[in-house]
């Protein structure tokens, strides 16, 4: 297998870069450069002719991360046709596990945080980042076998999809129908161009579909719907061959520059002056739902999943790697940053408090699977050793 020379096209350097940026945004937010970078960020752009009128914070969070979202579409819809998860043979194991990882962290978040005041924030710790997943994973695990990489891969995608799921139907607001209905149409004729295959008119096709994308992008975010599904359908409907191309294309940019820039600005809070029994109990659910609460229902999930197996299907996971596996599945990191921001939008003080959450909890969590996933890549490789 060739290997990128393109360390942006990796799994290791875009995990660091995030967490450099995160750290960053931690730094500035919380030195005397406070007040210039939120001036910066609080700044607002508007489009002539539009309703848009966004701050450069949300310009990051509903345009750019849009594009992110995107690329995940055609990945996701790359799985479900003719990947990890193109049958429900290959889809059930992991699954069992991705719901064990959403249910058992939001019953450990409503435990600690069901009051009033935090319970929109359920939805916070079920992510799990598969960039910053799978990065720890090539860091820690050589020698693991590539079955648990696959049945990471599957969970983190059945994961992406709950995540789009909740982002659509949890945080839409005053929905204005004809405008999603305009934006339908913009995403059929989106659809419709990537099929043209004429190589004559190609570059036309091409400036013609980001002008649509655009278009698309614009109506959803005026609709109501936030403004990141925009890039959901369009990954979903685009043609399979220039996806592919497209993805390509765009994956130094969303790994070198979307997801580092997204990462600074949600991480872009003020460390709280409180003692730990004056947090909210919003970062206190976080910081448990994320670790704890992951490894707990996606190891045990999983392993009752592992017991069901159907005929013909890959043999089943020792318990120690779904142990990593669910440890690995607590980073969640930037789609629960995404979450926070939108369950918390209208309580700054609360909202900053789960963001620190997701950041302290992913923190947790990654340490947690890297000694997981390397005591589990060393026994593997006495295995190895021992049978040569």
């Amino acid at each position: 297998m060739r290997i990128s020379a393109n360390p942006l096209r990796g799994q290791q350097f875009p995990a660091v870069l995030l967490l450099v940026a995160a750290g960053l945004g931690l730094l500035l937010a919380n030195l005397p450069t406070h007040d210039a970078v939120a001036a910066v960020l609080d700044f607002h752009i508007a489009v002539p002719g539009t309703g848009l009128d966004l701050s450069i914070a949300h310009w990051v969070s509903d345009g750019l991360l849009a594009v992110f979202f995107f690329v995940v579409a055609i990945e996701l819809r790359h799985e479900l046709t003719h990947g990890e998860l193109d049958s429900p043979r290959k889809a059930l194991q992991p699954a069992i596990a991705a719901a064990g990882g959403v249910l058992v962290p939001i019953a450990v978040y409503l435990l600690i945080a069901g009051g009033e005041a935090t319970v929109l924030g359920w939805p916070i710790p079920t992510a799990t980042d598969i960039a910053f997943a799978l990065g720890v994973l090539a860091m820690f695990g050589r020698g693991l076998p590539s079955s648990v990489r696959v049945f990471l891969l599957a969970l983190a995608i059945l994961d992406d999809i709950i995540g789009i799921i909740f982002i659509a139907v949890l945080f839409a607001h005053d929905v204005q129908w004809l405008l999603l209905a305009l934006a339908v149409v913009a995403v059929v004729a989106f659809a419709l161009l990537s099929r043209i295959t004429n190589p004559k008119v190609r570059p036309l096709i091409v400036l013609a579909m980001i002008v649509i994308g655009i278009i698309a992008w614009g109506l959803v975010a005026a609709s109501g719907i936030h403004a990141t599904i925009a890039g959901v359908l369009l990954g979903l409907v685009m043609a399979p061959a220039p996806a592919e191309r497209t993805r390509h294309a765009l994956e130094p940019l969303v790994n070198g520059a979307i997801l580092p820039v997204f990462a600074l600005v949600a991480a872009f809070v003020v460390i709280p002056a409180l003692a730990p029994a004056e947090l909210s109990p919003a970062f206190w659910a976080i910081v448990v739902a994320l670790p704890v609460g992951k490894i707990v229902g996606i190891t045990l999930f999983g392993w009752v999943g592992m017991s069901f197996r159907p005929k013909g299907t890959p043999p089943a996971l020792p318990f120690g790697d779904l142990l990593a596996a669910g440890a690995l599945g607590g980073i969640g990191f930037t789609v629960s940053l995404l979450l926070a921001n939108l369950a918390f939008a209208s309580d700054a003080s609360i909202r900053d408090q789960a963001i620190l959450g997701v950041l302290v909890g992913s923190l947790l969590a990654l340490v947690i699977s890297a000694v997981l996933v390397s005591l589990r890549a060393r026994a593997y490789r006495r295995l190895a050793a021992a049978a040569s």
